[in-house]
């Protein structure tokens, strides 16, 4: 692909190799990443062709504070996580993942790769939850991603800005 490419054949796609992911806070959350967006020079969202092999997950359980999230299941059985509670999901499913939301996540319980479209925004910043770990992540165009425990976060007041 090139900073000229707005179209890409379902042939180009379907010979595209995809990215092999492993989430760095789960080695269970495996998936292969063919990011149709970047290829064509988005930058305001991600658009994502995501495949799931039977047995891992989509990514470690978190939720965003700033950015909306949103999955359609193209083929293959699962079940998605939200909050705490398990639905079974297939083929024509479509998933919103609202910022501010329940944290979620996606695993394989079937016997085939599970496919699905993933979207979600790029903003400069977002905070991300990860409940089960007891983590969060500030992420900061231009800097470091800092992981922090949510023990160790302090607040300090809120209406930043107003007196």
């Amino acid at each position: 692909m090139t900073d000229q490419t707005y179209l890409i054949s379902r042939d180009e796609i379907t010979e595209m190799a995809g990215l092999d992911k492993t989430h760095f806070l789960n080695s269970n959350a495996r998936r292969l990443n063919k990011s149709l967006g970047d290829a064509t020079g988005l930058t305001g969202f991600g658009f994502h062709l995501v495949e799931i092999a039977p047995g891992y997950e989509s990514t470690e359980h978190h939720c965003h504070q700033f950015e909306d999230e949103c999955v359609y299941v193209l083929s293959g059985t699962a079940i998605a996580i939200i909050g705490d509670q398990e639905h079974q999901i297939a083929a024509g499913d479509f998933i919103g993942y609202r910022k501010g939301g329940l944290a979620h996540s996606i695993r394989n319980t079937g016997n085939e790769v599970f496919r699905c479209i993933v979207v979600g925004e790029r903003l400069a910043h977002d905070v991300g939850d990860y409940p089960r770990l007891g983590k969060r992540l500030y992420r900061n165009r231009g800097m470091a991603w800092n992981l922090v425990d949510h023990d160790h976060i302090k607040e300090v007041g809120g209406n930043v800005g107003k007196k």
